[in-house]
């Protein structure tokens, strides 16, 4: 089969959570929505500061402590799957699109109008994951000193999506990673996806992604 072209996206597709809102991104009226983040060099690392806009849309990356050769997050896809849902029923928030690496992870949240802690959300997510995770991973002795595990990386990468434009690339970013990174030949092998939802909402065609590349600035 022959491998579709450039982005056929041109409106939202994500999942029809009964908390989603229509303050994000919308497929005919765009919001101005300024991107701002703030990293102040002079400065170490624990000064780093995070832009919270109330019931915007973001771009998440989410990586693995340890990610040369590790497999978790695929060979715990289940237990992954519960930590969103244990993150969503605490605190709502809508994914719009999705893919789990072994090693990392993408997505786009949109948050509730009024909203703005996904820190929140990805420490729930992310702490639920981790206990059920049996122990024997490497850690640090700054983590021994705190109590934590070894699992996910500490810092997190998060871009406020501006406009439909910038929501797209993502959109198309995410669902071309496992190629990207020569997991698969075609966007549909990848079982870990959301892509596999946009196809049945007629939003890209089955073939859609194999002939060039779809890259952003993904902070993996």
């Amino acid at each position: 089969m022959e491998c579709g072209d450039s982005s056929p996206l041109d409106v939202k597709g994500g999942d029809e959570s009964p908390h989603s809102t229509t303050s994000g991104l919308q497929p005919t009226r765009l919001r101005n929505i300024s991107y701002l983040q703030t990293h102040d060099k002079t400065t170490v690392m624990t000064d780093y500061r995070r832009v919270y806009v109330p019931g915007a849309t973001w771009f998440f990356t989410v990586n693995l402590a340890e990610r040369k050769g590790n497999r978790l997050l695929i060979d715990h896809i289940d237990g992954l799957r519960l930590a969103f849902a244990y993150a969503k029923q605490r605190k709502p928030f809508r994914v719009d699109a999705v893919v789990i690496l072994p090693d990392h992870l993408h997505c786009i949240w949109t948050l509730p109008t009024g909203d703005t802690d996904f820190s929140t959300r990805w420490n729930l997510l992310k702490g639920h994951f981790s206990r059920s995770i049996e122990k024997g991973e490497r850690i640090s002795q700054s983590r021994v000193n705190r109590h934590e595990r070894g699992i996910w990386q500490r810092r997190f990468w998060d871009h406020l999506l501006r406009d439909q434009d910038d929501y797209n690339k993502h959109v198309d970013y995410i669902h071309w990673n496992p190629v990207k990174h020569g997991w698969v030949k075609r966007v549909a092998d990848w079982p870990y996806s959301s892509f596999h939802r946009f196809v049945e909402h007629g939003i890209y065609p089955i073939d859609w992604g194999c002939d060039g590349e779809f890259d952003v600035l993904g902070g993996e």
